[in-house]
């Protein structure tokens, strides 16, 4: 019996992307605070004051994408239109020369490159049993 048909085993995948999803989803709004859009303008966004709520749009959209298991591998891509300029625009730790900051952006930089890593995962093998998909 392969460990993917044993009793139980097929419940892991609903909660995996729910835990996956949480981030994203639980981050919307502070997409939509003067803070965080104070924060990516001095980091050097262009147009933060429109860019930042959309990204936080976007990270929306995918993270129920996948939470709900509906057109997952297109939420994941979504995730990816998110992940990628965000982790190389501000998480640029190898440009602080402060090093406690420098870790942490270090810690941000490979948190959201693992996500990426999952987001790939996702685009490959769909949003698997108790989906919307399925």
């Amino acid at each position: 019996m392969s460990v993917a048909s044993r009793p139980g085993m097929r419940t892991i995948v609903p909660v995996g992307r729910v835990l996956f999803a949480l981030i994203f989803v639980a981050s919307m709004i502070g997409h939509f605070s003067s803070a965080e859009i104070a924060q990516a303008s001095a980091h050097g966004v262009p147009l933060a004051t429109i860019l930042v709520p959309l990204a936080g749009i976007i990270a929306l959209a995918g993270g129920v994408s996948i939470r709900l298991g509906y057109r997952a591998r297109f939420g994941a891509f979504l995730l990816l239109v998110f992940l990628v300029p965000v982790t190389l625009v501000m998480h640029k730790f190898w440009g602080i020369a402060d090093p406690q900051m420098a870790m942490m952006q270090k810690v941000n930089f490979l948190k959201n490159t693992s996500l990426i890593g999952a987001c790939l995962l996702v685009m490959y093998y769909g949003s698997g049993p108790y989906s919307l998909d399925s």
